[in-house]
């Protein structure tokens, strides 16, 4: 099953899995958890187990189906590099993306050291985006190093919920940034000038930069709906994309 989606990032959620587990602060407030246990209680096929890791086999072959060239981001609900995803199955992920070669794929990660393993052997098929999940300096940062070993066409941080100041960032082999504040009712707030400073890095590095959103909590820090705070920076939006669409 494949789906559309709000995320302004993409255009279509594909999740070969369902699930995953807390590893850093960015997880805390998790929207596809709270998700997942609606979607159970509403009997959703593939969400009988809530938010527990599931593989979807069912699943896999859903994108081979659509011809209208798509971008789809993997694991919307999940994370596919979990430590209960078998590197088998996740063989089989890549073997569709691979086949589904006029699709695009985001795939996005908070397990770091696991996808530099994964692509110790193997190369990322040229339509695959691969990414790691950047939300502070401890858990975040040291990211970046391991998914600078992965041989991708286009690496990326989505760096949401921005938590923190990050200070420098290297940004070497880095092709595309995503920057956002986390949202709903227990959202953290994130401060205009963190995300200033990576705006700036992003274009002095030669990175591309997309502001998602500022989330529950306003420019001028004020708390307000997600939507009334909207996506501007100074007054105009940032929606570069990686130089290969």
């Amino acid at each position: 099953m494949t789906t559309g989606t709000k995320i302004e990032w993409t255009e279509m959620t594909w999740n070969p899995t369902v699930g995953c587990t807390k590893i850093s602060p960015g997880c805390k407030n998790c929207y596809a958890e709270k998700m997942a246990e609606r979607l159970k209680a509403m009997r959703t096929p593939g969400y009988e187990n809530g938010f527990e890791l599931t593989l979807l086999s069912n699943r896999l072959e859903d994108p081979l189906g659509r011809k209208k060239p798509t971008i789809y981001f993997v694991n919307s609900m999940s994370d596919l590099f979990h430590e209960n995803v078998p590197f088998e199955y996740i063989d089989s992920v890549f073997d569709v993306i691979t086949k589904a070669h006029w699709h695009t794929f985001q795939i996005l990660t908070k397990r770091a050291e696991r996808l530099a393993e994964y692509f110790g052997t193997r190369m990322a098929p040229a339509n695959a985006w691969i990414g790691v999940s950047v939300e502070d300096k401890k858990y975040g940062i040291p990211r970046i190093d391991h998914l600078r070993k992965v041989p991708a066409a286009v690496r990326f941080l989505s760096v949401e919920p921005l938590l923190e100041d990050l200070g420098d960032i290297d940004l070497t082999d880095i092709h595309w940034v995503i920057v956002g504040g986390e949202s709903g009712p227990k959202a953290r707030p994130m401060r205009q000038e963190w995300v200033e400073a990576i705006q700036v890095q992003c274009e002095e590095q030669s990175s591309a930069f997309f502001f998602k959103q500022w989330g529950g909590w306003g420019a001028d820090g004020k708390r307000r709906a997600k939507k009334t705070n909207g996506r501007l920076i100074n007054g105009r939006t940032y929606d570069e994309m990686p130089t290969t669409l």
